[in-house]
């Protein structure tokens, strides 16, 4: 496993991070997900992400318990908080109140006194950024967060809050957006930002839901128990990429990355690696073996002939668009 500092930060990360949206606590019984955080440990995988509103809360209380008894100095837990853990006005959104009273309840389902990344899950237009911002330096200053960082914030979005942070000196020092070779639209705006504020990625979705695993092939059905089938959230998800000549183009990437030895998701892991303000790639797993496959991209660097490859077999179905970052 290779480590890489977060942003400008002194954190340092595994450059493959374990996360459990989709799975703990809704697609895989408890034991299962304890086996698939075992086989990260395992695989030398130091960073786990998570969030209070996957499984309805469960995903963390599963993650709690499975990272019990590990030495806590030797992990990176990272949770998120936005969106609605209840049904009050206040149980939702980037105020004061939530933010404080959700990252009490994460530190007792995660089952420790500090998280080391606390991220803002989305911007909130409808409270003062200032508000936001003090609620998490707050939190940075009583230990029980080390770093802030946000997930899927526009470079606009970004300069502001890294303005502020600096004013407040809380370590802003994270983006956490979707990226993969399809979906590359932190690329124009989003990067040359980051890079500037000294804010690293931390990118989820890196083998786009699956699709970039080559296992769905053009004019089939999806293979039974599969994310395309998963009525749960994770079919609606993956629809986008699901169709005939994005598969097509998938499948071509196959010798590509059989040239290298690897197979297709450890190529799309690999490629979202090469980017330099990446810090780490997002794993999800329902089975451990799935983490060693997903591990294996660690450490492995793409020649500019093989990113030219890729470029050449995707061609227009990638999506660069910066307004389509998601909000």
């Amino acid at each position: 496993m290779e480590f890489r500092r977060l942003g400008n930060s002194g954190l340092s990360i595994s450059e493959i991070a374990y996360g459990n949206w989709l799975t703990h606590g809704s697609q895989v019984e408890e034991d299962a997900a304890h086996a698939c955080v075992r086989a990260a440990l395992d695989a030398g995988i130091t960073t786990f992400d998570t969030a209070d509103v996957y499984a309805r809360t469960r995903a963390e209380s599963v993650l709690g318990r499975a990272l019990a008894g590990q030495r806590r100095e030797g992990l990176e837990i990272f949770t998120k908080v936005y969106f609605p853990t209840g049904e009050g006005p206040n149980d939702r959104g980037l105020g004061r109140k939530h933010i404080i009273e959700s990252c009490n309840a994460s530190l007792r389902r995660l089952q420790t006194d500090y998280v080391d990344l606390y991220q803002a899950h989305r911007f909130d237009p409808s409270v003062p950024l200032e508000e936001t911002m003090t609620a998490f330096a707050d939190l940075v200053r009583q230990g029980k967060a080390l770093y802030i960082g946000v997930s899927e914030w526009t470079a606009e979005q970004l300069t502001r809050g890294a303005e502020l942070a600096r004013e407040l000196s809380v370590p802003l020092i994270s983006n956490q957006p979707e990226y993969s070779m399809l979906w590359r639209v932190i690329e124009s705006q989003v990067v040359p930002v980051s890079e500037r504020e000294g804010i690293g990625q931390i990118v989820f979705s890196p083998i786009a839901q699956g699709v970039l695993t080559g296992k769905y092939l053009p004019g089939q059905q999806p293979p039974a128990g599969s994310r395309a089938t998963d009525e749960g959230g994770g079919a609606k998800m993956i629809s986008r990429w699901m169709r005939d000549d994005v598969l097509s183009a998938v499948q071509r990437l196959q010798p590509v990355a059989s040239d290298l030895g690897l197979s297709t998701a450890q190529l799309a892991i690999a490629w979202v690696l090469q980017n330099p303000n990446v810090s780490a790639a997002i794993v999800g797993a329902s089975r451990p073996e799935q983490v060693a496959d997903n591990v294996a991209a660690s450490g492995v660097e793409l020649g500019a002939d093989v990113l030219d490859r890729i470029d050449e077999v995707l061609g227009d179905l990638v999506t660069a668009d910066p307004r389509e970052t998601r909000s």
